[in-house]
């Protein structure tokens, strides 16, 4: 894939946000796993340490599933810019704004809509 322009801009924003993306994937893998290294060497010994043990660790995998719903986001956002059909939002086919777009490369949905389906989340 070749870009050039807006694209190239856009192409850039998305790769930057998924290194970093990755990048808090790698941290948060590197300290889930540390933190189960204590527990294999014996650090963790009472049953509060214990269950804050585990709490943090499934807090660290809620986060690296929610990261890579974030690169999927991306990584389709891409394949949509290749299409010549990123930036259009998905429910009512309007250009998503570009400030949103700057900041969320991988928005899907224009603020209109989007403030919509939080609305209808809010209300199930």
């Amino acid at each position: 894939m070749k870009f050039e322009g807006k694209d190239l801009e856009y192409y850039n924003a998305l790769v930057e946000a998924r290194s970093m993306v990755a990048e808090q994937m790698r941290h948060c893998a590197d300290s889930a796993l540390s933190a189960d290294n204590m527990e294999k060497r014996g650090v963790t010994t009472h049953m509060a340490d214990s269950s804050c043990d585990n709490a943090r660790h499934e807090m660290a995998l809620r986060m690296l599933s929610e990261d890579g719903d974030i690169i999927a986001l991306i990584d389709d956002a891409i394949e949509r810019l290749a299409n010549g059909e990123y930036g259009k939002c998905l429910d009512c086919g309007e250009m998503i704004a570009e400030a949103r777009l700057k900041v969320r490369p991988y928005a899907l949905f224009c603020v209109k809509c989007k403030s919509r389906h939080e609305e209808m989340m809010k209300n199930r």
